[in-house]
């Protein structure tokens, strides 16, 4: 496995540490979630646990840190969820956890960053993208701006690029023998991973409109657009090169070789599109277009994405053994080498692994007793046989 070894610390938190862990879990690495006592809203809404394990305690009290500040120093990697100043309070800041442990990497993901005008400031993915300029870009020509999920700030912005930063600061490691700090704020998370968006402003076959939804990827071309079939399904159309749009032309019946269907008016041939995958359902145009070259697919659901033949031959979806219903997307890429993780490993609930983690860093079984009675670390019953 290409991350075994590595130990990863990850604080209970929504979304992008989540989805860190998760990615760093999947290609091997040790990832215990420090759950907080009693605190079930956070475990009980994250679907990105897989493969981790869970110790619960109680971080107000002094012998919680103690036993934080332990695991801290046998740890790789720390990932923390919170505004600035809340690890500090705890006393568990960069500054104490680095002394402890001088190759830490010490991850915190926050909204704003730690430092600014916002950094104190509550925000979600909508907010962050919204001052990152990245969500003016998102929308129909005429429209509001919509968010596009939480997919660009939380995970795009935030989890996959603190899963890379985290595995840049571990190969500077290998030279240097020290950890750093790594101050990742979502929001500029998500103006980074949207680079190309603005260093294209001046490609002009790019950005031909004023406004959102009137350029190239945004749905203002008709040879780069989603369009309704007869069963109300749709399909995607990406024929930017010319002989892609030529046997797009082919399949919907047009002639390629006639000036009209290249020169007219782009929202002519919208709708003449329009109009023209109307005719037949998803099904009938899926095999039209399988027949040719002509980046034209079909918008698959949920269920019908695991279906798909190249889906199906490239295993790129899987049902879990948790829940037979439930589909996943398989890690990517590929590894040639090595062999990842099942992603059928089970999520732990809160507080799971306590016991067997007190134990692996030392504490007696007396000195866990001790705990559990002073209410420091939340046993549960299937924790209690590892006493």
């Amino acid at each position: 496995m290409a991350l075994r070894g590595l130990k990863v610390l990850e604080l209970s938190g929504l979304a992008p540490v989540p989805f860190c862990g998760m990615l760093l879990a999947d290609y091997g690495a040790s990832v215990i979630r420090i759950d907080r006592k009693d605190d079930q809203h956070n475990t009980r809404l994250d679907r990105l646990a897989r493969g981790k394990r869970s110790i619960s305690i109680d971080l107000k009290m002094p012998a919680a840190i103690d036993i934080f500040r332990r695991l801290s120093s046998q740890a790789d990697v720390l990932i923390e969820p919170f505004r600035p100043g809340v690890m500090e309070k705890l006393g568990l800041g960069p500054d104490v956890l680095l002394n402890d442990n001088k190759r830490l990497i010490y991850t915190r993901v926050s909204g704003y960053g730690q430092n600014g005008s916002l950094a104190m400031k509550a925000g979600h993915d909508i907010n962050y993208l919204s001052i990152s300029g990245l969500l003016s870009m998102f929308g129909r020509s005429n429209k509001k701006p919509h968010a596009p999920l939480n997919l660009a700030a939380d995970f795009a912005g935030g989890g996959l690029l603190a899963a890379y930063a985290i595995m840049s600061a571990i190969f500077e490691r290998q030279t240097t023998n020290l950890g750093q700090v790594l101050d990742l704020s979502l929001a500029e998370g998500s103006a980074y991973v949207s680079s190309w968006m603005w260093t294209s402003r001046d490609l002009p076959m790019v950005w031909f409109g004023n406004q959102r939804g009137e350029n190239l990827l945004d749905g203002g071309a008709h040879f780069y657009d989603t369009y309704e079939t007869s069963d109300g399904l749709y399909m995607a159309v990406g024929a930017l090169e010319p002989q892609f749009y030529n046997q797009l032309l082919i399949g919907l019946g047009l002639d390629p070789n006639n000036e009209d269907h290249h020169q007219m008016n782009i929202n002519t041939m919208k709708k003449k599109f329009e109009q023209i995958f109307k005719t037949k359902t998803q099904q009938e145009w899926t095999e039209i277009f399988n027949k040719l070259d002509a980046c034209c697919t079909p918008v698959l659901n949920w269920n019908s994405a695991y279906k798909y033949k190249h889906n199906q031959e490239r295993e790129n979806f899987s049902l879990t053994n948790e829940n037979k219903t439930k589909l996943v997307p398989i890690p990517v890429p590929k590894f040639s080498l090595s062999k990842l993780p099942s992603i059928n490993r089970p999520a732990p609930f809160s507080g799971e692994h306590t016991i067997e983690i007190l134990h692996e860093i030392g504490y007696s079984k007396e000195n866990i007793e001790q705990l559990i009675k002073n209410n420091i670390v939340q046993n549960t019953e299937r924790s209690k046989s590892k006493l």
